[in-house]
């Protein structure tokens, strides 16, 4: 099984793998207007990967099949500065002071 992998310019380490290059008709249309204008990024062909990098095969294999599509988030990117407050003893978020 081959599928084209597309990357968008509005957000970093967002992906949109179809199972055939230029075919976006299973993608919603809210969706496609969101990710923009897609950049074909590589063509993978499954059975021979072991591995995808940060996607599950299996899963991907499974929304291509039953989607059509499948869409990458980026990863959760950690809040530094909820970490840092949390270091200190503090809440996550400060007090709103009205």
């Amino acid at each position: 099984m081959l599928c084209a992998v597309y990357k968008t310019r509005k957000k970093e380490g967002m992906y949109l793998y179809v199972p055939k290059k230029g075919e976006f008709g299973d993608v919603p249309e809210p969706l496609m207007a969101r990710f923009g204008t897609p950049e074909l990024v590589t063509i993978i062909a499954l059975e021979k990967r072991e591995r995808l990098g940060l996607v599950d095969k299996q899963k991907l294999i499974d929304e291509l099949n039953d989607k059509g599509f499948y869409l990458q988030m980026p990863p959760k990117e950690d809040n530094m500065l909820e970490q840092h407050r949390e270091s200190l003893g503090l809440s996550k978020t400060p007090d709103k002071k009205f």
